[in-house]
């Protein structure tokens, strides 16, 4: 038996006899579906968790002179070879790599420009870049895709009032636009905000920690999921991974602010993940009575 298998076969029998001992109170339950969430939500994080680890170990330990391969090289190939890992071991699916794909190449698009403008820079050799650009970084934006992607199978998530879908595109579509706009004229992220509290304010997303479906605001969800990307983002920066103008002269922690733009990519990734993970209604014995 592969050792994938055996792996997979003897953490579903840890999982039945948990799911055992927590069945006797409802305390038990409660911590119980508390804990598979948690451990959902990291083995979501599988791609962008990796990636992160490999941003703190390179600072620690990867040589600044002498090294046969610069840091930012290293994370490109360490990129390569995970994602290729992660399809080979049924971690991740060809459809929604090649989903995934497009918000590298989306995100690439984007460093390029805000580069070029001077929003954040590269304090570092590569040689697999553009312009000024390491190319391990479309796979920074490839890691919420990743993550968007994998918690739909994990935790079967199913949408009530999901907004139509055309909606969707323009909302996702106008934030990567402004991206670049912004620099030239009219702002409009106040606007993109107002629009996809519009559409997505009726919306709940029904999630299953274990063998339960619970529910949240799709709203509070898409918050929650930017503010860790908004964690991570200090995390790249504390490591000098990419830097800020104000960072320059020092480590500060990146502006609350910026949650707001990463808001704004994570519904672009979102979107782009529903042409693989099309949204589905919830099952009829999960949707509770509207209040």
């Amino acid at each position: 038996m592969h050792i994938y298998d055996q792996t997979r076969n003897g953490a579903l029998v840890l999982h039945a006899k948990a799911r055992d001992w927590a069945r006797h109170s409802a305390t038990r339950t409660a911590a119980f579906e508390f804990l598979m969430f948690g451990i959902k939500q990291a083995w979501a994080c599988l791609y962008g968790g990796t990636m992160l680890a490999l941003l703190i170990l390179t600072m620690l330990f990867w040589p600044e002179e002498g090294a046969m391969l610069s840091r930012f090289d290293f994370l490109f190939l360490a990129a390569i070879a995970l994602q290729i890992l992660l399809v080979a071991l049924k971690l991740e699916r060809l459809e929604e790599v090649k989903v995934i794909a497009i918000f590298h190449v989306v995100g690439t698009i984007m460093e390029l420009f805000k580069t070029h403008m001077g929003s954040w820079t590269y304090p570092g050799d590569a040689i697999f870049k553009i312009g000024g650009v390491p190319l391990f970084t479309g796979f920074m934006y490839a890691c919420v895709g990743s993550y968007i992607a994998r918690i739909t199978r994990l935790m079967d998530l199913r949408f009530s009032k999901y907004p139509p879908i055309w909606t969707t595109w323009v909302l996702a579509i106008g934030a990567y636009v402004n991206f670049f706009t912004h620099h030239f004229g009219p702002d409009i992220r106040i606007g993109l905000y107002v629009f996809s509290v519009v559409i997505f304010f009726r919306c709940r997303v029904y999630f299953m920690p274990d063998q339960k479906a619970r529910w949240m605001p799709m709203l509070l969800g898409f918050l929650l999921v930017s503010l860790f990307i908004w964690f991570a983002e200090n995390i790249g920066t504390f490591t000098n991974t990419w830097i800020y103008p104000h960072q320059q002269d020092g480590w500060h922690m990146v502006p609350f602010s910026k949650m707001g733009a990463w808001y704004l990519l994570m519904l672009l990734s979102f979107v782009l993940v529903t042409q693989v993970h099309p949204p589905r209604p919830p099952e009829p014995q999960t949707k509770t009575p509207d209040p």
